[in-house]
């Protein structure tokens, strides 16, 4: 076994709404490389093998969007009680209690890496060849194949930085003698120079989004300026490190022996600086926008319908109907049991959970709350067999994240039909969104925050720091009474809190979280601050015992969401389900005495703060003695 494994994906021709070719991947592997990069034609295959392997369940159809996002202050792995500690599963990997010997993490890097080989063969592959030669057109277009190949490298080895620190780096494709597979850790930092200074070689080579048909289905050169700038603050942030840094910051809640620091201050304000400069050039180029509306926005998600009016999307990596694709199965709104609505299979499964102090954040009048969280779900009655919607009652801990929604989805006909006749689980093909505007917004109104004040704005962009905010706040909002009201509340707090806090309500469920908490080293301190949250809650019977509601008359199977009532039991017509308040009057009090310790529970048990994946027992052992464990974990 290598340490770099080169997959080349079986993945058939696929028909997908979003119209992308990614998974069209002849292969060109009977021509050698010469003949393959001295042809458009076969380039743009090897590109799409680069593309195609994005889709896999161990890349970015299941565990980078949905599983590695876990455990935040909001968004918490299916694993509470005795599940917390289950070391052969995420249940309890992810809630930090880790294990080397967790097969899916060798399952992980194998695929992470055999994407960054593939993309090595093609940026080796153009670098040599003929048609750079030819000038004009021919020499453009193979340079931005280059560009979106340097550009996905980028956000692969970002995104394994983020998971397990420091790690084997290399940017040329492997020799056939192996000479240069097996080799040790790079130091992150390194790493993440290197790669802001690929990504800025790529952005002169990639369009804009909607320029010339070009869609977010690929890598844009808006998605590239935040991508750096997005790696840019994370190397200007807190990490855990395997060694202590000379002329570094020690932050909050450091180990003795595996420190969490920054770089100086010095260089903090330059790395900040660079990533103002590319913010600026997504803002200013007008190329992405919020869509006006946020349910909009989460329909044509749903749908797997390209929005070319606004392009919030920088870029989504296409997935395939039937072939790939978690988001609304292994996350969403949750459909439980077979049904005539939603086929033999009927299932849509909710991994990942938020919590109960995450939904009473929201203000009065946010519309993110309930696109966000769930509070119920449709499943069949067991003492009626009927099949209808019903509260989830006193689950703290197990909301699901309904940004993804079967019942949005039913407006995918070609989704719908392939449900409703299959007995086995059906791949959404939603895509996967790594970036999206209001990310760009949020970064900026922090580095300009940082650098020149809330109320200042960066040179060359009008918009300044609280107006960036400000954009996303009020899109949240469809009433102009509760949008000023809940701004000027925003507002009494440091604009960096707020920022924190509209991160959290706009991108819960997407991945983001978690690692903006760590680059800001507030991770633990967010998580404490929701289990004091929830904890006072219960003894200060802050919280709401019952959620009283009706069902709709038009549609007596779903709950009318517009009667809830929420707080003592209300007769009449309405019906009633216990709440968060219920605890307060559970005299075995499970979620607040079993659960809710449980959750996170490794984060800062054996060494302070470690967030970090180990590299799997199974890698180590076959890497020739280049790699080792760090951070307390044993090879």
């Amino acid at each position: 076994m290598k340490i770099y494994k080169l997959l080349f994906l079986g993945l058939g021709l696929t028909t997908m709404s979003s119209c992308s070719d990614f998974l069209d991947q002849t292969s060109p592997s009977e021509l050698d490389n010469g003949a393959t990069f001295d042809n458009t034609y076969y380039t743009e295959l090897a590109l799409n093998k680069v593309y195609g392997s994005l889709t896999q369940d161990q890349t970015y159809s299941n565990f980078m969007p949905i599983i590695a996002g876990t455990n935040t202050d909001c968004e918490l792995i299916d694993g509470l009680g005795a599940d917390a500690s289950n070391t052969s599963s995420e249940r309890g990997n992810m809630n930090y209690n880790m294990n080397p010997g967790w097969a899916q993490i060798a399952k992980v890097w194998d695929a992470m890496y055999g994407v960054i080989e593939n993309a090595n063969l093609v940026v080796d592959g153009v670098n040599k060849s003929q048609l750079l030669q030819q000038g004009g057109s021919t020499r453009n277009t193979m340079l931005r194949f280059q560009a979106e190949a340097k550009t996905l490298r980028a956000m692969v080895y970002f995104d394994l930085v983020r998971l397990f620190g420091d790690i084997p780096f290399k940017t040329e494709s492997s020799n056939s003698n192996l000479s240069n597979v097996y080799i040790g850790k790079t130091d992150r930092d390194a790493i993440m120079d290197s790669l802001i200074v690929d990504l800025k070689e790529a952005i002169a080579y990639l369009p804009w989004a909607g320029v010339d048909g070009y869609t977010t289905e690929h890598v844009t050169k808006g998605y590239a300026h935040g991508l750096l700038a997005n790696i840019a603050m994370t190397r200007a942030g807190y990490v855990i490190r395997e060694q202590a840094k000379e002329g570094y910051v020690n932050g909050q809640n450091s180990d003795p022996n595996y420190p969490t620091q920054r770089c100086s201050d010095e260089k903090r304000k330059e790395l900040y600086q660079l990533a103002e400069k590319h913010l600026v050039a997504v803002i200013s180029s007008g190329k992405h926008q919020l869509n006006s509306s946020v349910e909009e926005y989460w329909r044509l998600m749903n749908i797997s319908q390209l929005d070319q009016t606004y392009q919030e999307n920088l870029f989504e990596i296409p997935m395939g109907l039937n072939k790939s694709g978690e988001l609304g199965y292994t996350i969403g709104y949750r459909v439980n049991g077979v049904s005539a609505l939603f086929g033999p299979k009927g299932n849509s499964s909710g991994k990942l959970k938020l919590t109960a102090p995450y939904y009473m954040s929201f203000v009065d009048g946010d519309i993110r709350r309930d696109m966000t969280c769930a509070i119920s779900q449709l499943g069949t009655e067991k003492n009626t067999n009927e099949f209808k919607e019903s509260m989830l009652g006193n689950t703290p801990f197990a909301l699901y994240c309904s940004k993804w929604d079967y019942r949005k989805m039913m407006e995918n006909k070609t989704w719908y039909a392939a449900v409703l006749a299959s007995d086995q689980k059906v791949s959404s093909g939603i895509n996967v969104v790594k970036m999206r505007y209001p990310q760009i917004l949020l970064m900026y109104a922090e580095v300009v925050n940082e650098l020149h004040g809330k109320d200042a704005a960066a040179a060359g962009c009008s918009l300044t720091a609280t107006g960036a905010l400000k954009e996303i706040h009020d899109r949240a909002f469809a009433a102009s009474d509760k949008r000023e009201t809940a701004w000027n509340e925003l507002m009494q707090k440091e604009f960096f809190d707020a920022i924190v806090m509209e991160n959290a309500w706009e991108l819960a469920g997407e991945g983001v979280r978690k690692y903006d908490l760590i680059r800001w080293n507030l991770l633990s301190e967010k998580i404490d601050e929701f289990k004091t949250t929830y904890t006072n809650a219960v003894y200060n019977a802050t919280y709401p015992k019952y959620v009283n509601f009706k069902y709709r008359t038009d549609n007596p199977m779903y709950i009318d969401m517009t009667s809830l009532v929420f707080g003592n039991k209300v007769g009449g017509e309405y019906q009633n389900k216990a709440f968060f308040g219920a605890e307060t009057d559970d005299s075995s009090q499970k979620n607040l005495k079993v659960n809710l310790p449980s959750i996170s529970s490794g984060l800062n048990n054996a060494v302070k703060n470690r967030y970090l994946l180990p590299i799997a027992s199974t890698t180590i052992s076959t890497s020739n003695g280049k790699l080792h464990n760090s951070y307390g974990y044993s090879d």
